[in-house]
């Protein structure tokens, strides 16, 4: 089986949301000396004349306490006076960047970087590889097939033809058992939304079948190629697909051939608008698994289908969301799960589906010292990811449990993919770091040897660089990991430009990861810093449960511990200390610079949850409450208010420079958010220090971005930074 598809509905590929990574009640104070004078090559708009943004006369009264929300009007993101504003916006901050000399040899360089040619992970169905590419500067993948490695490549699904600018994006593809069907979803502009098309293998035509609205949902193939489950949500209002709340998603079956309306429903719960449905179609075609969810919890229930058996009801086999249960496979009617009940780290348990009284179930491999990441079964072998101190470890198991060898990797780092199929021999992995862009292996399970299938080659050399992990004392006495990225021979004199990045939320974990935003930064002698707060998963349930909800307060406080200790160091001081994070990352940035504005000199959220009073009044907003809480409830709003960025920006302070970043298409995290934000700090704003907001057109929640807007983003970040950081550029 393939790993379990964990959904992070906040969280981004890294490289998405950091522009220097694939890829947070605070510390002591300090007296800082005064900032040094601007230098020259600095853009004279210190002082900016802001586009006009209207209060009006609106408060909101929580539980007695009244609110006021003077640019509620900026939810309204189809308005005419929206969509002026956000033009307005974009002039003055392209204008400001524009007058950045660096920034022009900042783009040759990035685009450089970038222009390497990248692979995905193959699968194997049929006899056949399936796998993704990109020459380098194209705005999205291409997928490609072969009859085996070594042989010649043959192009099945270009998107770089299906928009000219690049933003109709490949979002997933799953190819049928036998290989000769390819299902394949599209978006646009960066949405969530997505549809799903078929393709012939072996002909290239498209057929007819086409699937709309779907959502936050997996595909499997029946093993006869006669169709696929899926799940999906009813057609919101018109002019609503980007705000309107997702709720009610429902599991269909579709057949090969047959118009969408003529889908079999396989499971729906009127009476759960929350809950979730996601199918997995064991190897053996014996059984359909459905995957319960219920928001962002990291809990969920297990159900199955006989798909043996025509009248076959669903059966409720783990209920209550009283844990985490991730498929792995199964031997007849025995399943074998990943789960965290009663193992924060998480352990193997196989339950037999005859007897399955938690009395019955065997433990199959047990709780470790290391966080087990996940799970797959392969080639008659348990091949097992742990997490040790945020960094990849993979252990490999015969299945009467016996450890069999550990997967040597090239160093430390991060370690993705082992796919695969019981009666598979071999699996693919890749492995990648802050400075090394990795390669793709394949790995032969029985005799352990690992081979290189495909290695990128980039521009640059990584042995001028390295990355060392540290530990360091959060405000409680927490131990927190942070790993720091520089050139080799970095003085610690607290003067190097140095970006913190941290997301802290969602049991996501910051893994080491290449981006060459990375590189471009650390050729500029720039240095990166990765703090893994709590929020994350990388120790774990107890962990990630110590930064969620009224214990939101940690990851911030963990935030700014990191970026007292890299000052304390020597590192850096607070002129030249940026920080950086996207999504439940932006939140982050939005709270630090409101508690610590002097501990920073630059900041830059990007689509970040900003206002955390409305936040689940939106699309899949309403599923973030089982991490933050909800002011709906009178004791966590209470919570919410205390660190709600948008809430806590006082008119006079003195603030970050600050470049907020969002898509206007985004229907994760809604850009009325950093709209407000941008809008407030402006307007609070007594500092001579820029705040800008940088919006993209077409542009959604990041996933999916063209090559070009990437390079562009990328572009007009390190741009900001540079300047506000004080860089030298060439």
């Amino acid at each position: 089986m393939h790993s379990f598809l964990r959904f992070r509905w906040l969280a981004l590929p890294l490289g998405l949301l950091s522009i220097v990574s694939t890829q947070a009640a605070g510390p002591r104070r300090r007296q800082f000396a005064p900032a040094p004078a601007p230098l020259a090559a600095r853009p004279a708009a210190m002082r900016l004349t802001y586009p006009a943004s209207q209060k009006i006369d609106h408060v909101d009264d929580y539980h007695g306490t009244k609110v006021a929300d003077p640019y509620r009007w900026l939810e309204d993101l189809d308005s005419d006076q929206t969509r002026t504003w956000v033009e307005a916006q974009n002039k003055v901050t392209f204008g400001w960047l524009a007058q950045v000399p660096a920034r022009e040899s900042l783009r040759r360089r990035l685009t450089e970087l970038w222009n390497y040619e990248r692979y995905g992970l193959p699968h194997k169905k049929g006899g056949r590889y399936f796998y993704s590419r990109n020459d380098g500067l194209q705005n999205q993948n291409a997928i490609y097939v072969v009859d085996r490695l070594d042989g010649p490549p043959r192009l099945l699904i270009d998107p770089n033809t299906l928009s000219p600018d690049g933003t109709v994006a490949l979002t997933n593809w799953v190819a049928s058992e036998n290989g000769k069907l390819l299902a394949y979803g599209l978006a646009g502009a960066g949405s969530d939304w997505q549809e799903w098309h078929v393709l012939e293998v072996d002909t290239g035509r498209k057929l007819p079948d086409h699937l709309k609205w779907v959502k936050f949902s997996r595909v499997a193939w029946t093993p006869d190629g006669q169709g696929f489950f899926y799940s999906r949500y009813d057609e919101p209002p018109p002019g609503e697909q980007y705000t309107k709340a997702n709720y009610f998603q429902k599991l269909f079956f579709h057949r090969l051939g047959e118009a969408q309306d003529k889908d079999a429903l396989i499971y729906k719960r009127d009476d759960e608008k929350e809950w979730g449905f996601n199918g997995e179609v064991t190897d053996d075609g014996r059984h359909l698994i459905i995957s319960v969810w219920r928001g962002t919890e990291q809990k969920n229930q297990i159900f199955y289908k006989d798909l043996q058996r025509p009248d076959a009801e669903v059966v409720e086999l783990l209920t209550g969301f009283d844990a985490e249960y991730e498929f792995i496979d199964n031997d007849g009617p025995v399943f074998w799960f990943v789960t965290d009940l009663d193992a924060p780290l998480r352990r193997i348990v196989a339950i037999d589906t005859r007897q399955p009284a938690r009395g019955n179930w065997k433990e199959v491999i047990p709780e470790s010292k290391d966080t087990l990441e996940g799970a797959s079964a392969i080639g008659d072998h348990f091949v097992v990811r742990y997490l040790k101190d945020a960094c990849s470890a993979v252990r490999v198991f015969d299945l009467a449990v016996k450890h069999v060898r550990d997967v040597t990797l090239p160093d430390l780092g991060s370690a993705s993919g082992f796919s695969g199929r019981r009666d598979d021999r071999e699996t693919f992995f890749a492995f990648t770091s802050y400075t090394n862009p990795g390669a793709i292996y394949r790995l032969d399970v029985k005799s352990g040897q690992s081979t290189v299938f495909r290695e990128p080659k980039v521009a640059f050399d990584p042995k001028q660089f390295e990355t060392r992990q540290f530990f360091y004392t959060s405000k409680d006495g927490t131990r927190v990991p942070l790993m720091i990225v520089s050139k080799k021979g970095t003085k610690l004199e607290g003067d190097n430009p140095t970006i913190l990045y941290g997301y802290g939320g969602f049991n996501v974990s910051q893994t080491p990861g290449f981006s060459v935003s990375t590189i471009a930064w650390l050729e500029l002698g720039g240095v990166y810093a990765v703090a893994n707060l709590r929020g994350g998963g990388e120790y774990g349930r107890e962990w990630h449960e110590a930064g969620m909800l009224g214990r939101k307060q940690n990851v911030f406080d963990d935030f700014l511990a990191a970026a007292q200790w890299l000052i304390d160091h020597k590192y850096t001081s607070p002129h030249r200390l940026a920080i950086r994070g996207g999504s439940n990352g932006g939140l982050l940035v939005g709270a630090a610079i409101t508690q610590r504005p002097e501990l920073f000199a630059a900041a830059v959220p990007a689509v970040g949850v900003m206002d955390m009073l409305r936040y689940h009044k939106f699309t899949i907003g309403w599923a973030w409450v089982n991490e933050y809480g909800s002011s709906d409830d009178a004791e966590q709003f209470q919570t919410l208010l205390k660190y709600s960025p948008l809430q806590n920006l006082k008119a006079g302070a003195k603030y970050t420079a600050t470049l907020i970043t969002t898509g206007d298409h985004d229907d994760r995290v809604i850009p009325a958010h950093s709209f407000k934000f941008a809008a407030s700090l402006q307007a609070a704003q007594s500092a001579e220090k820029p705040v800008l907001i940088r919006i993209e057109t077409r542009g959604g929640h990041g996933a999916g971005t063209p090559t070009t807007k990437l390079i562009d983003a990328a572009t007009d970040v390190l741009t900001f930074l540079a300047a506000m950081l004080r860089v030298k550029t060439p």
